[in-house]
């Protein structure tokens, strides 16, 4: 009786012992696996993220002024009784007011009415504009000047339209004003056909803005 219960003892022992280290390599596998799981995770966090900003910024802009003005009062040119070889003188000051300078500035006239004081061009009115540093001052029935005084527009027909006043331009560019003298002369060679004919000019003076560059 013995023996037979010492040969069944031994192999019960046996038994238990398997199952036991089985079960612990299953553990750590497990835990293998979450761990590799667990950086593939933060990998993919650190490859699809980034920091982020934003900014802005203003940029003020607004269009300049061209702006011509002239001391209308003066341009009073009425004149009565000509005869061949009068002259009538009248001084304008021309200002630009402020804003940008001008690309250039132009003059033109017209006439109230079509008769042959503006219609001849060689013997009805004669037109010749010039500029002087400073103010022209009244001497009687002219003009002087007392600095040196420069051609602007040559003697011509009285009748003209887009005619240039280059050194009024330069000079309201640069001193934001510019003394002008203008002067009408019926030439000596107007003959009876003048007798007794009247008109109306007007003078515009047209400012035009400067070339565009870099702002």
């Amino acid at each position: 009786m013995s023996r037979s219960t010492g040969r069944h003892a031994a192999p019960r022992r046996r038994v238990r012992r398997t199952p036991t280290r089985r079960h612990s390599t299953a553990t750590k596998l497990v835990a293998s696996v979450a761990l590799v799981a667990g950086s593939a995770s933060v990998a993919g966090l650190g490859t699809f993220g980034a920091f982020t900003d934003t900014t802005t910024a203003n940029q003020a802009v607004a269009s300049g002024t061209v702006t011509i003005g002239a001391d209308a009062a003066s341009m009073n040119l009425a004149a009565a009784g000509l005869v061949p070889g009068d002259t009538v003188q009248r001084a304008i000051t021309l200002t630009r007011g402020g804003g940008e300078t001008f690309g250039s500035v132009k003059l033109s006239t017209t006439a109230g009415a079509q008769n042959k004081l503006v219609t001849d061009p060689t013997n009805g009115l004669q037109l010749s504009v010039e500029q002087c540093p400073t103010a022209w001052t009244a001497s009687g029935n002219t003009w002087r000047c007392s600095g040196t005084v420069t051609s602007v527009i040559a003697k011509r027909a009285v009748i003209g339209t887009g005619l240039d006043l280059v050194a009024p331009l330069a000079r309201l560019n640069s001193e934001k004003q510019s003394f002008l003298r203008i002067t009408l002369t019926l030439p000596t060679e107007a003959n009876n056909d003048f007798q007794g004919l009247n008109n109306t000019l007007t003078f515009t003076f047209d400012a035009l803005q400067r070339a565009g560059q870099p702002k």
